[in-house]
């Protein structure tokens, strides 16, 4: 039996929400991300947890460029792992991934240095891996990039939708194929997939905008092939077990990135895996709490309605923003600075938003006035118009929220 952890989505770079600390130079944030990183580094480390292995299922950084300061944060941790004798898989996400071929991947130094027990992989390919408790064997498949695929004369002009069909198509025939990697598997060895990518079924989290209808999206056939024994799964932020036999599991990221995933837990998964059979349990880690305030104050004294909403919540700690249902005769009674002092416990106050409900306006035929909307309003009129996935318009709106209020605070 191989008794692995696998993490994924650990986005070293994402800041907001945050603030600089001055004895260091950097953000709060990043010491919220590291510490959640710790938490898993030590579990490995702990002899009493008994771990066999590491599997990193990609998105070290926010960016594909990450600063030397983000670099040197996870090197030294994947360097503890590697001291303590744990084998240790990353593969490349997209984040991790260059804009073109040929050119080097976030995490691929570890490889150049060969650095021990650490394996790199950022093309579709079979390690096999020697553990304390016996060999394990790891099919990768890292984040599908285009690039080289676009570069051929014969794909030129072809739709989005072609392409992604045709690097599908390829990627099924490497795994899947005559002598591809379940074929040169030994079936006496347990088995676990690692991929960085979108599994069809899979529900997602905040991160699912820019994205729509730009992954290739993964058939369930292909991760739930009887070759796997376990299949770890990296990309989508939201922890999910997608199939159970064999298991085939989001970790989810460590951290929370915005208010999107404020009710969701953070941790990563503890995999017992033999051949033929896997248990799995979820370990949630502490992370940063994202706590959002919501009240209607249309009453004689809208500001007690907000300070009474606010000592309901326990802020302490928090990424916090409160969004206030009003009225435009009461707009005027909201006490901005008693608001602010009664959310002195929180980590970082992101917003304090005020919807306010005003009468009809003026309409000219079907077309209202533009210049009596407000900002949201007419984005609002935008997004009709531009036939915008409606699961996507309130979080576009709490992030224009966030955005206004920053502006009015400045």
């Amino acid at each position: 039996m191989i008794k692995l952890v696998h993490l994924a989505d650990l986005h070293l770079g994402v800041e907001n929400y945050g603030r600089i600390d001055p004895a260091t130079g950097l953000s709060s944030r990043l010491t919220d991300f590291l510490r959640s990183f710790d938490h898993v580094v030590g579990y490995a480390l702990d002899d009493a947890n008994g771990i066999d292995l590491v599997i990193f299922a990609g998105d070290a950084f926010k960016t594909r460029d990450p600063n030397p300061t983000y670099q040197r944060a996870f090197a030294r941790r994947i360097r503890q792992l590697s001291e303590g004798g744990l084998p240790v898989v990353l593969i490349a996400g997209n984040h991790d991934l260059p804009n073109a071929a040929n050119r080097a991947h976030a995490v691929e130094i570890f490889r150049t240095l060969q650095v021990p027990n650490v394996h790199v992989s950022g093309t579709p390919e079979r390690l096999q891996i020697e553990t304390q408790s016996g060999p394990v064997q790891v099919v990768t498949l890292p984040w599908i990039t285009r690039s080289a695929l676009l570069a051929r004369d014969e794909y030129k002009n072809r739709s989005l939708e072609e392409i992604n069909d045709l690097i599908l198509e390829r990627l099924i025939q490497i795994v899947e194929g005559e002598n591809g990697l379940i074929d040169a598997l030994d079936r006496a060895v347990p088995t676990v997939l690692v991929a960085h990518g979108t599994v069809q079924g899979a529900v997602y989290g905040s991160e699912r905008s820019v994205m729509l209808g730009h992954d290739v999206i993964l058939p369930p056939s292909l991760v739930r092939h009887p070759a796997w024994d376990y299949v770890a799964l990296g990309h989508i932020h939201k922890h999910q077990v997608l199939h159970t036999s064999p298991p085939v599991i989001y970790a989810g990221s460590l951290e929370r990135i915005d208010f999107g995933e404020e009710k969701e837990t953070k941790g990563f998964v503890v995999a017992e895996v033999e051949r033929g059979k896997a248990r799995y349990t979820f370990q949630p880690v502490d992370a940063r709490p994202f706590v959002t305030v919501r009240v209607k104050a249309g009453g004689d004294d809208p500001t007690a309605q907000v300070l009474a909403a606010i000592a309901a919540h326990d802020l302490a700690g928090a990424v916090v923003r409160v969004i206030v249902e009003t009225t435009a005769e009461k707009e005027p009674l909201l006490r901005a600075h008693e608001i602010r002092r009664a959310l002195a416990t929180a980590f970082h106050v992101a917003a304090i938003v005020k919807e306010v409900e005003r009468p009809p306006r003026l309409r000219l035929g079907q077309q209202a006035l533009v210049a009596e909307l407000t900002p949201l309003e007419i984005l609002e009129r935008y997004f009709e118009v531009k036939q915008t996935p409606p699961a996507r318009v309130p979080l576009l709106l709490d992030r224009v929220r966030e955005l206004l209020a920053e502006i009015e605070q400045e």
